[in-house]
Formats: C-alpha cells, sequence, structure tokens
C-alpha cells in the first residue's frame, strides 16, 4: 500500500511540473513614454514591418535586375531509349529498285546527351535603363516606409494623447464627486436639524448619482483607450502598459505655426517625396519603351557531349562532341505599331504624374493651412474653455456661500455645478482637440520623419 501511495504522488508531482512548464507566461508590462510607444511600434506594428520586408524585396529586385546582365550558364541533360528505333524511307533509285521506297531504320537503341549553354548580353537599351532606375526603385520602397512609419508616428501619438486627456478628465470628476459628495453630507445634515428641506436632499443625491455613474462610463472608456493605444503599437492586448508622460510635458504654443507664408513646405512631405520617386520610375518606363525599337546584341556559346550504342552497359564509352560560338542580333523591324503605341501610353503616364505633382503641391499647401488654421483656432477656444472652467468654479463657490448663509437656493448651486461639469467637458474635449490639430500641424510641415 505504501508503493502505491508514493507512486500516487510521484504522478502527482510529474503532473504539476508538467503544468507549470507549459502555462503561458505572465503578461509583459511596459512603462513607456509617447517616444517608446513609437519606437515599438517601428518594430511590431503590422504595417511598418510589412513596409520594411518591401524594402528589403525591392533590394532583391535590384539585384535579380542586375543579374541579368551577368552570363546566363545552364545545363541540359537527357537520356532516350528507343523502344522502335525510327524508320525513314529512302527512293528505291539508290537501291535499282526504281518507282519504289525501301524502308531504313538509322540510329540506335540508346542516346544520352550532356550540353551547355551560356549567353551574354552585349547590347540590350532595356537592361541598361533597367540599371539606370534600380536606385529610383529602391527610393520608392524606401519613401514608402518612411511614410508608414510617419502614419504610424501619427496615429500611436494621436492615441497617447487620448489616454492622457481620458486621465485628466477622470482626475476633474473626482474632483467634482468629492466636492459634491461633501455637499451632499452638509445638505443632508442640516436636513436632520430642520434648515434645508428634503428635496434639496434629493436634488443633490440625483446629480452625485449622474456623476459616478459617468466616472464609471469613463473608467471603461480608458480601458479601451489603452488597448486602442496598444493596437496602434502593434502591442499585445494583454500586455500591460503605463503612460510615463503626463500632459504637462506637452506645452502647447502659437510659435508652431509662425512660417505659414512659406509656400515651399510641400517638398518636406513625404508624399510628395514618392510622387517625384514615382515620376521618375514612369520616365524609366517610357526610355525602356523607347528601347524597344533599338537592336539587342547577344553572345552566345554551347557545348554538347553526345552518346550512342546499342548496349546500355557500353552506353558511355565514347561520346561524341559538339560545340559553337556565336551571336544573335534581333533587329525589331514590324510589330504591327504595338511598340509604338505603347511608348505612347508610357508618354501619357509621365504627364500625369506630372500633373499629379502639380495638384500635389496645391493640396499639401492647402493643407497645411488648414493645419494651421486649425491649430490656431483651437488653442484660442481651449484658453477659452479653460478661464471658462475656473468662472464655472467661482461660481459655485459663491452660490455655496449664498446657500450656507441663507441668502441663496439649493436650485442655484445644483445649477452653478451642472455648469462646471458643462465646462469640464468643453474643456477636455477642446484640450483634446488641440493636442492633436498640433500632431495634424506638425506633420503638415513634415516635421515628423
Amino acid at each position: 500500500m505504501k508503493h502505491i501511495f508514493l507512486s500516487i504522488f510521484l504522478l502527482c508531482v510529474i503532473a504539476v511540473n508538467g503544468f507549470s512548464q507549459q502555462a503561458p507566461p505572465p503578461d509583459s508590462t511596459y512603462n513607456f513614454t509617447v517616444a517608446d510607444c513609437i519606437n515599438y511600434a517601428y518594430k511590431h506594428q503590422d504595417t511598418v514591418v510589412n513596409a520594411g520586408l518591401d524594402v528589403k524585396s525591392a533590394e532583391y529586385h535590384v539585384k535579380e535586375t542586375i543579374g541579368q546582365g551577368l552570363p546566363q550558364v545552364s545545363g541540359v541533360a537527357s537520356f532516350q531509349d528507343y523502344i522502335k528505333i525510327p524508320t525513314t524511307l529512302i527512293p528505291g533509285e539508290f537501291f535499282n529498285q526504281p518507282g519504289t521506297f525501301i524502308p531504313l531504320k538509322f540510329g540506335v537503341k540508346y542516346q544520352s546527351n550532356l550540353t551547355v549553354t551560356a549567353s551574354q548580353i552585349l547590347f540590350d537599351p532595356n537592361y541598361l535603363v533597367g540599371l539606370q532606375g534600380r536606385k529610383t526603385y529602391k527610393e520608392l520602397y524606401d519613401r514608402s516606409y518612411t511614410r508608414s512609419k510617419i502614419d504610424v508616428s501619427v496615429n500611436v501619438t494621436k492615441a497617447y494623447y487620448q489616454v492622457l486627456v481620458g486621465v485628466e478628465q477622470l482626475r476633474l470628476l473626482q474632483l467634482d464627486i468629492d466636492q459634491l459628495k461633501q455637499q451632499a453630507d452638509e445638505t443632508v445634515a442640516r436636513n436632520k436639524q430642520g434648515f434645508v428641506e428634503k428635496i434639496d436632499v434629493d436634488r443633490i443625491t440625483v446629480q452625485y448619482n449622474s456623476l459616478v455613474t459617468k466616472k464609471e462610463n469613463s473608467v471603461r472608456l480608458m480601458e479601451l483607450g489603452y488597448e486602442l493605444l496598444k493596437f496602434q503599437m502593434g502591442m499585445p492586448i494583454q500586455d500591460n502598459l503605463l503612460l510615463k508622460d503626463q500632459l504637462a510635458d506637452f506645452q502647447l504654443e502659437a510659435t508652431g505655426a509662425d512660417a505659414a507664408n512659406d509656400t515651399t513646405v510641400y517638398r518636406s512631405r513625404i508624399e510628395y517625396s514618392l510622387l517625384e520617386t514615382q515620376e521618375k520610375l514612369n520616365e524609366y518606363e517610357l526610355k525602356t519603351k523607347k528601347g524597344q525599337f533599338l537592336p539587342k546584341l547577344t553572345a552566345n556559346a554551347s557545348y554538347s557531349a553526345s552518346y550512342q550504342n546499342n548496349s546500355f552497359s557500353d552506353l558511355y564509352s565514347a561520346d561524341f562532341p559538339s560545340g559553337y560560338i556565336g551571336l544573335t542580333l534581333n533587329v525589331p523591324i514590324f510589330t504591327g505599331f504595338q511598340h509604338l503605341n505603347q511608348y505612347r501610353q508610357s508618354q501619357i503616364t509621365v504627364l500625369k504624374s506630372q500633373n499629379d505633382l502639380i495638384a500635389a503641391k496645391n493640396g499639401l499647401n492647402l493643407q497645411l493651412s488648414q493645419a494651421r488654421i486649425t491649430y490656431v483656432n483651437g488653442l484660442q477656444t481651449l484658453n477659452d474653455e479653460k478661464k471658462n472652467r475656473e468662472l464655472a468654479a467661482e461660481i459655485l463657490r459663491v452660490s455655496k456661500i449664498k446657500y450656507e448663509q441663507g441668502v441663496g437656493s439649493s436650485l442655484e448651486v445644483i445649477q452653478a455645478q451642472t455648469a462646471l461639469q458643462d465646462a469640464d467637458n468643453t474643456y477636455i474635449q477642446g484640450l483634446y482637440d488641440a493636442l492633436v490639430s498640433k500632431v495634424d500641424l506638425d506633420k503638415a510641415y513634415g516635421r515628423i520623419k
């Protein structure tokens, strides 16, 4: 019996040990600034990661283009077992039998060939254009990678600000709740003493319960804000993220929009650079279509070893080699106007690229003006809302004093408290709008790299 219990104990220990080894690791915890979040997103956000892979793929494509101009060598090995040797009809005149055909079999049962061929481009306009455009081709993907990083940086920063603003909103709500709780306790005490009516207690209780519910909803929205930020970063939702920065670390100043008269800011935008790169590629494509009218010269060589025998065991006892070297000149004479029409289509593509650049320049300048005006208006609105909140807090303070001294009503205090809550809401919204407009302004100026 002791052996049975010992065996069961050992099995339990092994099972517990195996479970502990298979248990998932605890969730990771990060304490990040906004810069840390952006750097994390550069390494984990799928759009940035895929854009980086596209850059790597472009490097291989460039090497592929270069490889087309290197010697091309291939080898072929073949083996044939002629179950039936081909028959050829020979005119009977060769055998003094005019008017007839004599069937003869030429060849042997087993044949094998080993062939090596090589070719080298000597002149090919398309290859030369490909070499000229290889750097521009890679540049396109490098700039696409930069655009992905900029977009991710903007999205992460906005999500980070949203969480910080949510923290500030919870702070203001808690201040209002604490103040309202104190006022409610005082009102209940005064009601017991007969100084205020029951309806005054009910009014303030309703407002208090409403404010508590609003805070609970805000806490849940805060959790969603954290998840949105982690999603923008490419971080697993189950990981824990703490924010190191605070709202006080970010300064909102009107000087950020001073350079509004600079009409060449669009050149610092990655979107414009991408269009410029695309225009260059279209011009190279036009050169490629033009090169189709020119001849192509290729050097080629081949060496082949041929083996033939009626006995399989003696097939490779003797070989009959052959080889050659030569040049191939391919001259396009008439292709049904296909090359001409392809060339004209490429010309139109280049013209469209030029039109896109003009439209992009105007659009980016317009976007800059919009971002500047939105930012300045947002700052003005935020300052006004901050003053309004201070005034609402002062009105509430005076209303409470009047109520305590018996020269004011509880309804006046409730209205002042509601006005303060409304001022808090508009201040929080204005704060978020100003922060987001600052991000959009930095993007419009090309400051985000």
